[in-house]
């Protein structure tokens, strides 16, 4: 049976629905920034065309996003530069034998469908072993096709300035040449400043973490994060769950929806200050797609999303299955992947029917106060409903993990000495 939604929480405004979005994928969250702060910082735009990195086999979009047939998808990644300001926080991913390179720690495919709206966020684990097609990068060096490596190689086998192309080709690859019309890329250093410009994030604890290999140490319980400790939170896999790569991609979707329930509070949107610090931060730590440098596409984007309600904004990871070549790696589930695509691409409503054990990353919260839900929508009986408009809805199998953003879950911490 589909699991229970405890904690039901408000749908937002048009912005906050917006911010919701960028907020839980932390790529586009810098991307609102550019909506909200270069129509009073103008110059700042310059910064992103810059460094806006063209898309393979990018076909020429219509001016209107409500004319994207069967909705768009987004890429958005997170990537673990050894920035000089904050190589030292890596520890020996900066300094030791691992040093060098940049890794796509941290990648999202977001589908937002036709009308009905709906969102869908992917998270695909970087231990996935797949295919990575060949990539040019920016001087036109191609860099030959692998047939069976790790999804978190695809940026660095980009090449320069060809990183984010090469993830998106073979994230499309892998979901069956899905066209993906956007990117984006944010490093983690610009996880940690996002963090700080709204003053930390709130998160929760079912069990204490203790990990020695991020450092982490946090008690039971409520608490706010910022600076190092959010850098972390997020990166912590030994200290949540079963201690692999799909308990922290949980985890990490509980930091990220309590950083969207904070944005569109009124401490984030009623302030003005604060809101142009994190447009100023992310646009210091953003590279998007040509398609996603102008500030319209992301109001139509904004406009697109504003009336999805939190149960149809649903998180889920890639389904997998342990690599019988190797037990520390995993690979496609091609059936329940069909399963899904096939439901995302049919534009039906997603229910997650997995129930969390004590190997997942994060647990249900089940002693939210009670949150006022928004009015309930009129229903419309079937002779005055659109004929394209989908009633079906999908349980997923019990084996894809998700959530959706109408459900609170805390941390299942765990100490790893």
């Amino acid at each position: 049976m589909p699991i229970a939604r405890h904690g039901q929480l408000r749908s937002p405004s048009a912005l906050g629905q917006l911010l919701k979005l960028t907020g839980i994928a932390l790529a586009v969250l810098l991307v609102s920034g550019i909506g909200v702060g270069t129509f009073v910082v103008g110059g700042l735009l310059t910064t992103v065309s810059a460094n806006a990195v063209q898309l393979d086999h990018q076909k020429e979009l219509p001016p209107d996003i409500a004319a994207y047939k069967g909705g768009f998808d987004i890429l958005l990644t997170g990537v673990d530069t050894c920035e000089p300001k904050y190589a030292a926080l890596f520890g020996q991913r900066c300094s030791g034998k691992d040093a060098g390179g940049t890794l796509n720690d941290v990648t999202m495919l977001v589908h937002v469908s036709s009308e009905p709206r709906r969102v869908t966020v992917v998270s695909f684990p970087r231990d996935l072993m797949i295919p990575i097609p060949s990539c040019t990068d920016a001087n036109n060096r191609t860099y030959s096709a692998m047939s069976k490596q790790q999804l978190n190689v695809a940026y660095e086998h980009g090449g320069e300035k060809g990183g984010l192309n090469c993830v998106a080709k073979t994230v499309s690859s892998l979901v069956g040449g899905e066209d993906i019309e956007f990117a984006a890329k944010v490093t983690f250093g610009g996880v940690i400043e996002i963090t700080d410009a709204i003053g930390g994030v709130d998160v929760c604890l079912a069990n204490p973490i203790k990990d020695r290999f991020t450092g982490l140490d946090m008690a039971a319980g409520d608490h706010t994060i910022q600076g190092l400790q959010a850098l972390q939170f997020l990166r912590t896999r030994h200290g949540v769950g079963d201690g692999s790569d799909l308990g922290r991609i949980s985890n990490q979707q509980q930091y990220m929806s309590s950083l969207v329930r904070k944005l569109v509070s009124g401490q984030v949107l009623g302030n003005v200050g604060t809101m142009l610090r994190l447009a100023d931060t992310g646009l210091n730590n953003l590279e998007t797609s040509t398609s996603l440098a102008n500030p319209m596409t992301i109001a139509q984007i904004a406009l697109a999303i504003k009336d999805v309600p939190f149960q149809d904004f649903v998180f889920v990871q890639y389904p997998t299955m342990y690599d019988p070549a190797d037990p520390n790696r995993v690979i496609p589930d091609k059936r329940n992947a069909t399963i899904l695509w096939d439901a995302i691409k049919a534009n039906s409503q997603l229910q997650i029917t997995h129930e969390n054990t004590k190997n997942d990353g994060v647990v249900v919260k089940d002693t939210v106060p009670e949150t006022p839900t928004a009015p309930a929508t009129p229903t419309t009986s079937p002779t005055d409903a659109p004929t394209d408009a989908p009633t079906d809805v999908t349980q997923l199998p019990s084996s894809i993990k998700g959530t959706s953003a109408a459900q609170v879950t805390c941390s299942n911490g765990k100490t790893f000495r």
